[in-house]
């Protein structure tokens, strides 16, 4: 990693951030493999589904624009799909600030590239606090920089091997069913309280409620639906963050 020397690869957190990661590892790969597959039936070029599985480091948001793609939709209704898939990260972005304003910005843009779900998840459970000092500044880097590493090599290895093997893998292995496991089992995993079930819960409804509707628009009105569930429930639920008074 860029943003690490190579003492910092020494150090202890940086194994410790690489097993943590390890054991999701294998089904980030299957759902890669899935993506990397999907991208050329969906009628990408070899090329192009290589500079995608390259370049757009964001699961979710490729698997939203893939059928998009292969529907013809509108570049706006794929850039919008995108758009929406990922403003998670801007909340993430918001909570890491006070962990990473020590790193110059083309250190920043590099962790910024490499964020992922999990990787927020298990960083922040494993550093509740920003460090307050060179030394604890140096662990988390360590940390962030072994469980990065590993998901980004899972997840863009096992995407260009898709690609690659496309025209070899078989629909009927199931890939994709395979996929939604790992990423249902993932999604079980975060959902630690009972705001996470709620908004969990109204987006899968919503996105079954709203199946019919075309270019997967689907996926929009679930996320709509559960943000705005949770904005009308937040401080209510046990679990929940209150308001702050106004």
């Amino acid at each position: 990693m860029m943003f690490l020397s190579s003492e910092h690869r020494r150090h202890p957190e940086y194994r410790r951030g690489f097993l943590d990661m390890a054991g999701a590892a294998t089904g980030i790969a299957a759902w890669g493999l899935m993506t990397g597959v999907a991208m050329v039936k969906s009628g990408l070029s070899t090329l192009e589904a290589l500079l995608m599985a390259l370049t757009v480091f964001a699961g979710s948001s490729q698997l939203a624009a893939i059928p998009l793609i292969q529907a013809g939709a509108p570049v706006w209704v794929i850039l919008a799909t995108g758009l929406c898939v990922n403003l998670r990260f801007v909340v993430f972005s918001a909570h890491l600030r006070p962990y990473l304003m020590h790193l110059p910005r083309r250190q920043r843009l590099v962790i910024g590239y490499l964020a992922a779900d999990l990787t927020y998840v298990m960083f922040t459970k494993r550093f509740p606090q920003p460090a307050s000092n060179t030394a604890e500044r140096a662990a988390q880097m360590a940390y962030l920089a072994g469980n990065s590493g590993i998901n980004w090599v899972s997840w863009v290895g096992s995407c260009v091997l898709g690609v690659v093997l496309a025209n070899a893998i078989p629909t009927a292995w199931g890939l994709g069913f395979a996929g939604i496991l790992a990423l249902v089992g993932i999604v079980a995993s975060l959902a630690t309280s009972p705001m996470r079930w709620m908004s969990a819960g109204v987006a899968g409804m919503a996105a079954v409620a709203a199946f019919a509707l075309p270019l997967k628009l689907n996926i929009l009105v679930a996320i709509a639906a559960a943000v705005a569930v949770c904005l009308l429930l937040e401080g209510r639920l046990p679990g929940a963050a209150p308001r702050e008074a106004k």
